[in-house]
């Protein structure tokens, strides 16, 4: 006689130790790697902060109530923009989806609560500034006044090179290992491992001709870095203390935008009012450049790596305005 088994009995009975150790090890996987390591950081500073808002006002905060929510979210509106609120909120929907708790971000109190808050302390999001080639030559020119070139200095000068070239997210730019970019006689090759449009990391692999000057070079800028550093293995880009001991471990993606502000600060480069300078802004000056250079969409799409046409398409308009405004019709 041939017993059958239920689902419904499945559950009752207790998970033998194999199927335990299966399912830890998958509620494993899924917390730590169904997400960048960045996005991941980020979430978890957030719920600190939510756990201790909570603790100040006596309230618990697994499971977390949707109007003491809506709250915490008000009580940061005139510190933060909407899409950093839109972050600490995903946060707390990710730290109830680990844990297996309902959770709804569209509760009516959460929902109205963004929608009053964006009308009384909205502000528009200042957008990257577009750093292109012109920029890129100011940050990049070594300073005149050193007898010998830094260590931090040879490094910086690749990494912002490179970045701007092969149009790299910081988190991808930080990611380059000896193993993944190969340097040939034309040019540079790069497997980028995982990307923000990668997330299952199949590997895609942009290359990055040699230059036509000599002292804006990616390529030479960063067989420079290499020999000067002796790196032959491991992380492309790495620490640089005071002493000028380079580190063995990869920067941390946040170094990229102190490398860029602290380069920028010191050869006194603006961006216009309402725009900020951010790593980000060398992906959007290279679409901005190639664009004016006649680059088809498709083009720059295998190199950025965008899945969209409509978000590459926004750094498009931006770099059209000044040539598509139906003002320039007018008898003035």
């Amino acid at each position: 006689m041939t017993v059958l088994i239920t689902p419904e009995d499945q559950l009752q009975k207790a998970p033998s130790f194999a199927l335990q150790s299966a399912l830890e090890e998958a509620e494993k996987s899924a917390r730590t790697s169904a997400y960048a390591p960045e996005t991941l950081r980020a979430y978890a500073h957030d719920w600190q902060a939510f756990c201790r808002w909570c603790q100040d006002h006596e309230t618990v905060p697994l499971p977390a109530a949707p109007p003491v929510v809506a709250a915490w979210l008000h009580s940061l509106a005139s510190q933060f923009s909407r899409s950093a609120l839109n972050r600490r909120l995903a946060a707390i929907g990710y730290q109830h989806r680990m844990r297996g708790l309902e959770w709804s971000a569209g509760h009516a109190a959460i929902r109205t609560t963004l929608r009053a808050t964006g009308r009384l302390y909205g502000a528009s999001q200042k957008q990257a500034a577009a750093l292109t080639s012109q920029e890129l030559r100011k940050l990049v020119v070594p300073e005149q006044n050193k007898t010998a070139e830094a260590f931090a200095d040879v490094r910086d000068r690749a990494l912002l090179l490179v970045g701007f070239a092969g149009a790299l997210r910081r988190s991808e730019l930080v990611s380059l290992m000896t193993d993944t970019t190969w340097i040939t006689g034309a040019g540079l090759k790069i497997r980028i491992a995982r990307s923000k449009t990668d997330p299952e990391s199949r590997g895609e692999d942009i290359f990055i001709p040699r230059g036509k000057r000599r002292e804006t070079c990616p390529v030479l800028a960063l067989e420079h870095w290499l020999k000067k550093a002796e790196i032959t293995e491991g992380a492309l880009f790495r620490s640089v203390n005071r002493w000028g001991q380079v580190g063995r471990d990869a920067l941390h993606p946040d170094a990229v935008r102190q490398i860029l502000l602290r380069r920028a600060k010191a050869v006194g480069l603006k961006v216009p009012s309402g725009e900020r300078l951010s790593p980000h802004g060398l992906r959007a000056g290279f679409v901005t450049e190639a664009f004016r250079a006649d680059a088809r969409d498709e083009q720059i799409m295998a190199h950025t790596r965008h899945r969209d046409l409509r978000t590459m398409r926004r750094y498009v308009r931006r770099a059209r305005l000044d040539l598509d405004s139906p003002a320039r019709l007018l008898d003035l």
